[in-house]
């Protein structure tokens, strides 16, 4: 939006929905013919609706123009004619020589041309991209590498070309020509290069880059999630509703027609002495007669559709959801992250869920990782004491001799027997394969070092002091991912510490000796090829190429060496992180590869891994807390569970026993390594036929991502059938393509949990929660909601997702219950007014009925209602059920509120019509009732009956529902005294004038409004005694439950889930806190005690009470 289109766009926006477009389309009809209402009484609540939400949609525009002019307007400085100008950073284009300083953000996509550093390289954080806070090294080229001033920048020629603008944050190619002397010298641009807008230079001083993506064309812009169009069932079943209620509107409009022309058949009621028709209306068309009086009946009937229903609904969803975001229990104080909710307009679905698909890491474990062992050419270590020991002996070297690996590896027969004459030309003496495997961890990495000393030890004397006057005790590492980090660490530990990367030099130190090796070329990890390498120079000037990645990407290229052993060694360590690491020497002369990346891939997997391969095992599978919990709680309450990894096999099984998604009792089906299609569908039909006669027993079933491809392309009925009779699904090997095709096989609500990257190419019917782990926040940025630990989905589904629901299915089967209330009568009048049009109440009445006499009530329920207290919902995992699959909204339910609302209509009129129609004479001053007064009646009792039915459906009362409640009856008598008690000068006409004031004096008709309101609510009041009593539902009997203070509040066995106080007097006066049930002790009124519900939810604290 802008100033000038705001107006029109906004309102193009706003009447693209159906409802109001439809009260514009009454609007202009009663603003065209004569109509028995005025225009008013439409065009106000329309006017109401549009400016609310125009408002609202403004101010959200507004508060993003200005997020967006401070980033766009902050100052930055470019190489123009010589100098360098400030400028703001939306003035950037394309070529633009930009200087970036310490600490700041860069304002658009550039390649780097040199920085303060020799080697032209740089450190950045991406924490705004992707939530990583290590730093990354880029790199410049050599030719521009040196144009380290304005001066030598403005001379340089050169020419960037790349590729296309792309989202993806971790690709790009492109190349750089440059001019020199001459001579056009050619080098390749990749994503180490490139700078993103939105990340942070850090360690260096200044760097000067050229633009390449600029505005929405930077990544970072093209990242960007619009709002989300999901629609949720609510909506839908909501449009449903208002189809059926436009199909009664026309319906009723069509009948009155008729009915007016079959009455008028008769002269004496065509034309009445006291009526008699125009020459115009003699002469007038009968068939446009009839159309104008249908579209009068129309008008007259039009509010059975309720106009602010999708008002109150964006109202109750927008703050609805900063409820989630204030509840502490879902705030992780570690962290210091709340929940948070990205798009307001899912908040019910939670309530809806069937299916959560989730990743592992990050999301189920914590990517914690330590160094637990290896296996060194078949033989396994572990770490202790700073020392590798092999599996089977101790460690009982005193401190401070001579490391135990040394005094190992003197003795210890050499490995590379094979490669003896290869060895001498790599190493400048012999060496063993431990010492060769750390030092392959040190150097196989691409992890970043910072010197951070406390002031106070500036200057200090260690005697292992780094040349540059840091000590090596202070260095911190910054990797890419945490099992690098782990492993430099490790190394660092046990005796070979990795202290300096400067530009190409690499260098180590090897149990206090220092060795350099020269970097020659650095292959990062990618997805296709899931491993990474480096190639070094030795120091006695051999080359040497290291690889480390998932045993799947290296194995089969390892020709020498104990595989099989190594092998068994994985399975074994199939809980853990694994990942192996091999050596190869190259007898090829680097210069003479091409310079293109990929073509370099090639060569390398061809050369493959000839000498050995080294298994490092870390525990870096640790689950988060609750994580058993919580699976087992989504698995009472009727959802099932996938786990979508893409790790192997044995890996993905033990975390899913460990984490409880499999559990011991359960039958595990497999469906893996199948190669053809008829396999996979003899396979399948077998586990058809296995479900089908063990149907007693639960089932889990295990598929790797080679299989389900197989059974997605040609039997995707089947697979289907077989996974929904599992109680859990776990799928191995899976690409994030393949977590995407998954979800698109469900129709039915379905949430995706993710901690890391595996958010992109997710279904945009899926519901899409992120994990804030430490795997970064793409998930979280992309996401709908957002919770820091899996364990919070348990409260966010069973305890938010219920309120909502509840709330929401109530709040839109009220509002057309209400409409059906309200419009009915005018309907049953025109039976007694020869179907004249004429309306039964006031426009006043009519225009204000949705927007002030019935509006704030089932606002603050929708808001604030709890069906069942939030500690009984958690406990009791199994009253999801109840409201699973939009039982609330199920046409049954659509069926009773409609017809509760024609029954209330039908005993508002003739209960009026009969106790006061047939006597009008009952006021004291002897004047009759009129029309007005009638109306006025039935409208009176409407208002009355419609809340406190309202008031019967609450559960949970707070303040505001009290004074919403009895405060609207409260404003609807003293607005109508006023507003028929006064002359309003404004007015041409005012027909209730002193009507409200002679209707109440009269005690006839405070009998009737007494009589009928009772009337009314008397049987739901029956009804729910009645089946509370008899057939109560698993909900009404947790409501009865909760109660007691004892048994939903004070007393449960797990912990301080209700009562801190009172819990902590009971554990006093028990020494054993697990045989903790039901204490009985009475306390005073005088300890009041509060719930520990730390939520917003529970406004009010819990009355004292005895136990």
């Amino acid at each position: 939006y802008t100033i000038w289109n705001f107006v029109p766009k906004n309102l193009f926006e706003q009447f693209r929905r159906i409802a109001n477009f439809y009260f514009l389309i009454i609007f202009l009809v009663q603003l065209m013919i004569d109509t028995p209402t005025s225009p008013v009484t439409s065009g106000l609540p329309l006017f109401f609706v549009i400016t609310v939400t125009a408002i609202k949609q403004g101010y959200e525009d507004w508060l993003r123009h200005k997020a967006d002019n401070e980033v766009n307007g902050a100052p930055v400085f470019v190489v123009r004619s010589g100098s360098l100008v400030q400028t703001r950073s939306k003035n950037i284009r394309v070529g633009d020589i930009v200087r970036v300083a310490k600490d700041e953000t860069f304002p658009a996509d550039l390649v780097l041309l040199s920085s303060d550093r020799a080697d032209g390289t740089c450190h950045i954080t991406t924490a705004s991209l992707d939530g990583e806070t290590n730093l990354k090294t880029h790199y410049s080229v050599a030719e521009t590498s040196v144009c380290q001033s304005v001066s030598r920048l403005e001379a340089l020629q050169a020419v960037v070309e790349c590729q296309q603008p792309e989202a993806d944050l971790y690709r790009f190619v492109g190349r750089i020509t440059v001019t020199q002397h001459g001579e056009e010298i050619v080098r390749p641009l990749g994503p180490e290069n490139l700078l993103l807008r939105g990340a942070r230079l850090k360690n260096t001083k200044e760097i000067f880059g050229v633009a390449v993506y600029t505005g929405m064309e930077s990544k970072m812009a093209l990242n960007y999630k619009c709002k989300s169009q999901k629609r949720s069932a609510v909506e839908k079943s909501m449009n449903t509703f208002l189809i059926i209620y436009l199909g009664i509107l026309l319906f009723e409009a069509v009948l009155s027609t008729i009915l007016k022309y079959a009455w008028q058949a008769e002269n004496k009621w065509d034309e009445p002495f006291y009526n008699q028709k125009t020459e115009q209306e003699k002469n007038s068309s009968p068939i446009l007669k009839f159309i104008s009086d249908f579209l009068a009946f129309l008008v007259l009937y039009n509010f059975i559709i309720p106009i602010s229903l999708y008002v109150t609904v964006e109202m109750q969803k927008f703050l609805g959801s900063f409820f989630i975001g204030w509840d502490l229990d879902l705030y992780h104080e570690e962290t210091d992250q709340k929940a948070q909710v990205n798009t307001s307009d899912l908040n019910e679905e939670l309530g809806q869920v069937e299916y959560v698909f989730t990743d592992k890491t990050g999301t189920l474990t914590e990517n914690e990782m330590h160094f637990r062992e290896c296996s060194i050419n078949g033989t396994k270590y572990r770490e202790a004491n700073g020392k590798l020991v092999p599996e089977g002996m101790t460690d009982d070297s005193p401190d401070g001799s001579t490391p135990h690996l040394l005094c190992h590896l003197q003795k210890k027969i050499f490995f590379f027997v094979s490669c003896c004459l290869i060895l001498p030309y790599f190493f400048s003496f012999q060496i063993g394969d431990e010492l060769l495997f750390l030092k392959a961890v040190s150097l196989c990495h691409t992890v970043q070092i910072s010197y951070d000393q406390p002031d106070c030890l500036v200057g200090g004397g260690d005697p292992f002091s780094h040349a540059n006057g840091f000590s090596s005790n202070y260095m911190e590492y910054y990797a890419s991912s945490p099992d690098e980090k782990a492993l430099v660490e490790a190394a660092k530990r046990i005796g070979v510490a990795f202290t300096c990367c400067s530009g190409d030099t690499m260098e180590i130190k090897a149990f206090g000796k220092s060795e350099k090796y020269k970097l020659l070329h650095v292959l990062e990890f990618d997805a296709d090829r899931r491993r990474m390498s480096v190639i070094l120079q030795t120091p006695s000037g051999g080359k040497v190429l290291f690889t480390k990645g998932a045993e799947s990407a290296i194995l089969p290229f390892t020709t020498s060496g104990e595989i099989e052993k190594t092998r068994l060694h994985v399975d074994e360590f199939a809980l853990v992180r694994t990942l192996i690491i091999c050596f190869s020497v190259l007898f090829l002369c680097f210069s003479l590869f091409p310079l293109s990346i990929s073509s370099s891939i090639h060569i390398f997997l061809k050369q493959g891994v000839q000498s050995q391969h080294s298994l490092s095992s870390f525990s870096s599978l640790r689950l988060q807390d609750k994580v058993q919990e919580t699976i087992e709680a989504l698995r009472l309450a009727g959802i099932k569970v996938w786990v979508l990894t893409g790790d192997k096999h044995e890996t993905a099984v033990s975390v899913s026993l460990s984490c409880g998604h499999f559990h011991r009792t359960m039958n595990i089906l497999e469906l893996l390594q199948q190669r053809s299609d008829n396999e996979c569908a003899e396979q399948l039909g077998r586990l058809a036929r296995r479900i089908k006669e063990d149907h007693v027993i639960q089932h889990g079933l295990v598929v790797d991502g080679a299989s389900l491809s197989l059974a997605l392309r040609e039997h995707e009925k089947l697979f289907m059938e077989v996974c929904k009779n599992c109680s859990a699904v776990l799928c191995c090997r899976m690409a994030p393509l393949q977590k995407a095709k998954v979800l698109l096989l469900y129709t039915i609500v379905t949430v995706f949990c993710s901690g890391g990257a595996s958010y992109k190419n997710i279904s945009r019917k899926t519901h899409n929660l992120g994990i804030m782990g430490k795997e970064g926040r793409q998930a979280v940025r992309n996401s709908d909601y957002a919770i820091a630990r899996f364990k919070f989905l348990a409260k966010l589904l069973l305890v938010h997702g219920h309120f909502y629901y509840i709330r929401i299915a109530t709040l839109v089967q009220y509002f057309f219950y209400k409409n059906v209330c309200f419009i009915t009568p005018q309907f049953l009048y025109q039976f007694f007014c020869l179907f004249s049009q004429q309306t039964l109440y006031d426009s006043v009445y009519l225009t204000l009925y949705n927007i002030c006499f019935t509006s704030l009530p089932i606002l603050v329920y929708s808001l604030f209602e709890q069906l069942v207290h939030p500690h009984v919902l958690q406990n009791k995992p199994g009253l999801y059920r109840d409201i699973s699959r939009n039982a609330m909204l199920s046409f049954r339910t659509f069926l009773y509120w409609t017809l509760l609302g024609f029954c209330h209509a039908f005993v508002f009129f003739f209960g009026s019509y009969i106790l006061m129609g047939e006597d009008t004479t009952l006021m004291g001053n002897g004047q009759m009732f009129g029309n007005w007064t009638f109306g006025t009646l039935v409208f009176t009792v409407m208002v009355i009956t419609v809340t406190l039915k309202l008031a019967l459906e609450t559960h949970f009362w707070t303040w505001m529902n009290h004074f919403v409640t009895w405060g609207s009856i409260a404003f609807y008598f003293i607005f109508s005294l006023f507003y028929g008690g006064i002359i309003w000068p404004f007015l041409h006409t005012q027909d209730m004038y002193f009507v409200f004031v002679q209707l109440l004096s009269s005690g006839s008709a405070w009998f009737a409004i007494i009589i009928i309101v009772i009337t009314c609510l008397f049987p739901d009041v029956v009804k729910k005694v009645f089946y509370r009593h008899l057939q109560p539902t698993s909900t009404q009997k947790s409501q009865a439950q909760a109660l007691s203070c004892v048994e939903s509040l004070c007393c449960y066995q797990h912990g301080q889930s209700g009562c801190s106080r009172l819990a902590t007097l009971a554990q006093r006066q028990s020494p054993n806190p697990q045989s903790l049930l039901p204490v009985f002790r009475s306390w005073s009124d005088t300890e009041t005690f509060y719930s520990n519900d730390r939520s917003i939810l529970t406004l009010s604290p819990i009355e004292a009470t005895h136990c």
